[in-house]
């Protein structure tokens, strides 16, 4: 994808709407690009939420992550049904803004303009090879820093060696990938410690790195990236698929039908 950025002439402001449960920001593919930039650059300590249909069923159950997420700089609409929520709730075409085109994307544009990334998060093994491959197809970025943190909760003093770990490192951006809703209590947490903008990839590294395929785009343009998903992970997604999905349709549903009346 190739974009024209301008980072003399870039905002911060990106306008959210209310979409169920969590407020969604809304604008041109371009313009999340240039404003996630923009913190970057100016390592402003903020952080992105890449909203989808668990995500925003997470928050409707949840009060705590609603707030979480609400008072994320950013939202993208991650999700078609996301995107397609604006049209549906405010008649607005809204471009599909997902972390899985977001990552190489934002790596490119930090290379370009001497940007420096941090990831946080995954295995060690999925972390050795993204280095390898973002080394060979970004040679001229700099990675900060790179850790994986243990698979459990953390400790008060682990967490500050994180946060100090991430500082002394001076990255402009942070890649989390710790899933949700746990990349995003954490990024929520590190709101103000650490100055440069977060941003929740959830399980995008190994689709980026091709160890694992995504879906084709007709199914993506169709809202069929989950059964996708579904299809190459059936024991870990049908769960959370069958609940999150049927909740969601319920509270469109039920959205629909208080506009009506």
């Amino acid at each position: 994808m190739q974009l024209k950025i301008n980072l003399n002439k870039m905002h911060h402001y990106v306008s959210k709407k209310r979409l169920l449960s969590i407020d969604v920001s809304s604008g041109s593919y371009n313009e999340f690009i240039t404003a996630i930039l923009k913190y970057a650059t100016e390592r402003i300590s903020s952080y992105v939420c890449v909203a989808n249909v668990h995500m925003l069923v997470e928050a409707h159950n949840t009060p705590e992550f609603a707030k979480v997420v609400n008072q994320a700089d950013i939202v993208t609409p991650d999700g078609m049904p996301l995107a397609q929520g604006f049209k549906y709730k405010y008649n607005l075409k809204q471009d599909r803004v997902d972390g899985m085109s977001l990552l190489p994307v934002l790596l490119s544009e930090c290379e370009k303009n001497n940007l420096s990334v941090y990831f946080y998060g995954g295995d060690q093994k999925v972390l050795n090879t993204a280095e390898t491959y973002i080394r060979s197809t970004y040679p001229n970025l700099k990675i900060a820093g790179l850790h994986s943190p243990p698979f459990r909760k953390l400790t008060e003093a682990e967490k500050l060696e994180d946060e100090q770990r991430i500082k002394d490192s001076e990255p402009n951006l942070v890649f989390v990938a710790l899933g949700c809703p746990k990349q995003e209590m954490w990024m929520a947490g590190m709101k103000g410690k650490v100055p440069a903008l977060m941003i929740g990839i959830g399980g995008a590294l190994p689709v980026f790195t091709g160890a694992q395929k995504r879906a084709p785009q007709w199914m993506q343009n169709n809202s069929l990236e989950w059964l996708y998903r579904l299809i190459q992970e059936p024991k870990r997604l049908f769960k959370r698929y069958l609940t999150t999905n049927s909740k969601f349709l319920y509270l469109l549903a039920k959205e629909k039908l208080k506009i009506s009346s």
